[in-house]
C-alpha cells in the first residue's frame, strides 16, 4: 500500500480505508514500535504511525490470518 507521508495520524489512514479497530489494536499491541501519542502527557493527544513500519506489521497480521484458516 502507498502512503503519502512518513508519519500519519489516526484520522488520514481512516480517509484512507484503513478500520478504525485494526489501528487501535496495532497501537495497543505490546512491544510496537511504530505508533505513538504526540504529546504523551496529554490524554487526547493525536497519535501518529510511523507508515512503513505499520505496513510491515499489517502484512505480519494478514500472513498469520491466512495461515490459520482451515484448508481442506
Amino acid at each position: 500500500m502507498e502512503y503519502p507521508k512518513a508519519m500519519m495520524k489516526i484520522k488520514e489512514l481512516i480517509d484512507m480505508g484503513i478500520p478504525e479497530s485494526m489501528l487501535m489494536n496495532a497501537y495497543r499491541e505490546k512491544g510496537q514500535n511504530f505508533a505513538q501519542k504526540i504529546d504523551p502527557k496529554r490524554p487526547n493527544s493525536p497519535i501518529v504511525f510511523d507508515t512503513a513500519e505499520f505496513d510491515k506489521w499489517r502484512m505480519k497480521m494478514q500472513r498469520a490470518e491466512n495461515k490459520a484458516i482451515i484448508r481442506g
